[in-house]
């Protein structure tokens, strides 16, 4: 009877190997993530009359989460790196490596709430309802980006201070705790933001001066002497603006599926969970790679060698207990707010449907954007959690919209 009992965990040690601590601190920071963006459903839940008062708002929202995870994600993954290489050391100069990676954080959150701000207006324009005006779309892109991003930045390097220190692996751990985050922090700076736009000759004012602090920032960083700086503004600017462009999109999708969400709020708070897991598994997977790409470990070719497919099996193994979280996590905050809910059984069948379906998804994009990027002679720590997250939060938001009509709750 015990041998029976100690099997199965032998051989989960054996799958993880040598990495099990690393699988260990991934878990967690999945859990961490699953809960808090639990939190961030509820709030958006609670919302819907600011949703209805500006249109196209919902189209901002899966676009300005990502962003969040996007661009302080691709930073943890470059101080992970450089950690693993022995090239990092701890300094804010503007000469070293970390120093140009924050100022990159803050020149691309700044231009790219501006860019989120146009793709969403005009994506907006396609739904029913239309949307608010772009100056107004805006101010609140940019007013709240910055809001959320000033204390992400801090988290950000807070993790980096406790890899330096504790020996943890930021592969592992930044992308969850970063979209953590984000969902936490990006809806409640959008709402605060609303509150600016709400006063006409402020709203205007304040909106020109930051749209031209964004064009500014962009500019400089653009052209600026410091190499890294430069490199990361280039390379990030593309890939983040399309990957805006793909989760407005999932925002759209959203918007479009409002019916089944009023019939039951508690898919509702499913959402933010359900996207965030996904793209964070993604993101642990880009990581993981990336770093080992680097390390000479994983080879940059069709087909995942040895290596790589022992990280995709871990991913693969993590997945089920989150989404099983999920969706548990999502009807019991549902029912503790008295909102309606088809029921535990139905939320965990939706989350897990909905996730295998998604993260099969994330394993390909994972894999061969992180290949790509790498053969192409860019950085993968700068084009693989974008082109992941961007796609996670279109085919999360069709997969659980599938999921949910599969097994017919509305």
């Amino acid at each position: 009877m015990r041998r029976h009992v100690v099997l199965p965990a032998a051989r989960l040690r054996a799958l993880f190997g040598p990495d099990a601590a690393g699988a260990r601190q991934g878990l967690v920071a999945l859990a961490l993530n699953s809960s808090t963006s639990l939190v961030a459903g509820a709030f958006l839940g609670s919302i819907t009359g600011t949703l209805d008062d500006y249109p196209g708002l919902m189209v901002l929202v899966p676009a300005a989460i990502g962003l969040r995870g996007n661009i302080f994600g691709a930073f943890g993954n470059r101080m992970s790196t450089a950690i693993h290489a022995g090239t990092f050391r701890w300094s804010l100069r503007r000469e070293a490596v970390l120093g140009q990676s924050v100022l990159a954080c803050v020149v691309l959150t700044m231009a790219m709430s501006l860019v989120l701000a146009v793709e969403a207006r005009g994506i907006a324009g396609l739904a029913p309802e239309g949307a608010i005006d772009l100056l107004s779309m805006s101010t609140i892109s940019i007013f709240g980006g910055m809001l959320a991003s000033i204390v992400v930045l801090v988290a950000a390097l807070g993790l980096t201070a406790g890899a330096v220190r504790f020996n943890w692996d930021l592969d592992n751990v930044t992308a969850p705790l970063v979209s953590t985050l984000g969902d936490v922090l990006t809806l409640p700076a959008l709402y605060l933001a609303t509150f600016v736009v709400g006063a006409s000759l402020v709203s205007n004012t304040l909106g020109v001066l930051l749209v031209v602090a964004a064009v500014v920032l962009l500019v400089a960083g653009w052209r600026s002497p410091s190499p890294q700086l430069r490199q990361i503004v280039r390379e990030s600017m593309p890939v983040l603006t399309v990957a805006g462009c793909i989760s407005a999109g999932a925002g759209l999708a959203l918007s479009h599926s409002q019916d089944r969400f009023e019939a039951l709020p508690a898919l509702l708070v499913l959402v933010p969970a359900h996207l965030s897991s996904s793209g964070a598994l993604g993101g642990i997977l880009s990581g993981r790679l990336s770093s080992k790409l680097f390390l000479g470990l994983v080879r940059a070719d069709g087909w995942p060698n040895r290596e790589a497919r022992r990280d995709i099996t871990v991913v693969l193994t993590l997945a089920l207990p989150v989404f099983v979280l999920n969706g548990l996590g999502a009807h019991l905050v549902a029912s503790a707010l008295g909102q309606v809910s088809p029921g535990l059984l139905q939320m965990v069948g939706v989350s897990v449907l909905g996730g295998v379906l998604a993260i099969a998804f994330v394993v390909a994009v994972a894999y061969y954007g992180t290949i790509v990027a790498y053969r192409t002679g860019t950085d993968p720590d700068t084009y693989g959690i974008p082109v992941v997250s961007s796609s996670v939060d279109l085919v999360g938001a069709f997969s659980l919209v599938l999921a949910i009509a599969v097994l017919g709750l509305a």
